[in-house]
């Protein structure tokens, strides 16, 4: 049987960076075994629904370079389709399919008709903890007869179906992360499988769902691994075949809890609004529980598919660490295309007002420069506009400490004349201007740490930056010169 996995979110607010790595591992599954990946909607919870959430959800997987074979899509003009013939695949549009099955769960005995009110439940779970005892459903209405079910139903009364648990089973699955896992029946609730609204639970939902999509390997979150159990349950009592389990470690924060907003960025979308790549950001959330065979750190989507392994998935959870994520961000943005990086960075320079959009379409070539200068400085492109500021002033800012007890050195009165006047005789700053500057200084005996330390503190203040030739050009003639009337103080 070829290999089916499938991502299967609810439409309720953001990505989480959990979910994005859920996605991954079942996308690069599919690819290594020239499998299908597809895309489900599960939407029935429908208190929880958040509008336009599945537009963001599949614009930032589209992003990340996450396309499903089949499913749910979204088009290049951001309209919702469905690819596939085991549709729909939005689970609030396949209710009659859910009727059918939860009826053949019932006509079995497997699965009951449940009238007990909130109130009665929740006075339950109370006398419950007070006893010390897990909170469960106590089978009240599991031997209520057809008639009296029949004529509760007629006078209009509320109503879910609940799961028909057997007595001291013990319900076993062998999962690739955690190995066998073994769980008594006893422990298990009825879990509610329709709710009073005509809608299932996930549990019910997800057990049709993926065997009528013929999934055959169900890649998801630890979070679900208790719920297995009655999931493996109703696969037997439907007689169907089982998928092979696979239940991922969660992505934890540096205090080793699970990653949760409160600690900071946990959306896909805020790590893209940063100006964070997609391939940075994918490259780094793959190794966030799987390792790979060779000691290696970055790897294109291309190599991930190609490596990738379930077995290599650990069962414990991986750090989430922005330090990491940064370098590896870095690695990529060093190796992108100059213009790609500036047009993705022009809505941050735009954004911070140093330049407008009119200045922006009349300086391409000056912005290619800038991060061509810059770029090995970026974690993420947010940070592009704050490393040029500097080019783009006339004064400096912060002149450092350092710079000021090195511009009292003796030979920096010959040097800062130097620079004045063959940057006050030239109409062009470019790099064969400042080799030729670097030659005249040289003349004059200003060698190594004194030659280029100098000329960058007297024009920024810094005694470390970006590349002196680069920088100088991006400054220009006039600022330059006014920079050099900031810095006379400290020479003269």
């Amino acid at each position: 049987m070829s290999v089916r996995v499938r991502f299967a979110p609810s439409p309720t607010g953001f990505v989480h960076i959990g979910s994005l790595r859920t996605a991954l591992y079942n996308y690069l599954y599919a690819k290594k075994n020239n499998g299908v990946y597809l895309l489900r909607v599960e939407d029935t919870d429908r208190t929880r629904l958040v509008d336009g959430a599945i537009e963001s959800m599949l614009t930032s997987l589209k992003w990340a370079n996450i396309s499903s074979d089949e499913g749910v899509c979204i088009s290049d003009k951001n309209e919702i389709t469905q690819l596939g013939e085991d549709g729909p695949y939005i689970q609030s549009e396949r209710l009659d399919i859910y009727k059918k099955y939860i009826d053949i769960l019932v006509e079995k005995g497997h699965a009951y008709y449940c009238f007990c009110s909130k109130e009665r439940l929740e006075s339950l779970r109370e006398e419950q903890k007070q006893r010390g005892e897990d909170t469960k459903y106590d089978g009240h209405c599991k031997s209520l007869s057809k008639e009296e079910i029949q004529r509760r139903i007629a006078n209009g009364e509320e109503y879910v179906i609940r799961l028909k648990m057997p007595k001291n089973v013990d319900i076993a699955f062998d999962d690739v992360v955690r190995g066998r896992v073994v769980i008594n029946s006893d422990t298990v609730d009825d879990q509610v499988l329709m709710k009073s609204d005509g809608f299932p639970t996930y549990h019910f939902a997800v057990v049709v769902d993926d065997h009528l999509m013929k999934v055959t390997h169900i890649i998801r979150g630890e979070e679900w691994l208790t719920s297995t159990p009655k999931h493996v349950m109703m696969y037997e009592m439907f007689s169907w075949e089982k998928p092979t389990f696979v239940h991922l470690p969660n992505i934890l924060n540096a205090d080793k809890k699970k990653l949760s907003k409160r600690q900071g960025d946990v959306a896909v979308e805020d790590f893209r609004k940063k100006g964070y790549l997609p391939e940075g950001l994918i490259n780094y959330i793959a190794l966030l529980g799987w390792s790979p065979e060779e000691n290696k750190e970055i790897f294109s989507l291309e190599e991930l598919v190609e490596n990738f392994s379930l077995e290599r998935v650990s069962s414990s959870g991986g750090v989430f660490d922005v330090a990491k994520l940064n370098w590896v961000n870095a690695h990529y943005i060093k190796e992108y295309p100059i213009e790609k990086l500036v047009e993705l960075s022009v809505p941050f320079v735009e954004e911070s007002g140093l330049m407008t959009k009119e200045d922006i379409k009349n300086n391409s070539k000056w912005l290619y420069l800038a991060m061509d200068t810059i770029r090995d400085r970026l974690s993420y492109l947010k940070q592009f506009p704050d490393e040029i500021k500097t080019f783009l002033l006339d004064n400096i800012e912060n002149v450092e400490d350092e710079a000021i007890q090195f511009m009292k050195l003796e030979h920096m009165k010959t040097l800062y004349e130097i620079v004045k006047l063959e940057i006050e005789n030239t109409d062009i700053i470019n790099a064969e201007f400042v080799d030729n500057l670097f030659a005249k200084l040289k003349e004059q005996k200003i060698k190594g740490k004194n030659l280029f330390m100098g000329l960058r503190v007297v024009i920024t203040g810094q005694t470390h930056g970006p590349d002196i030739h680069k920088s100088m050009e991006l400054m220009g003639k006039q600022r330059l010169l006014k920079r050099l009337e900031q810095t006379k103080q400290y020479i003269f």
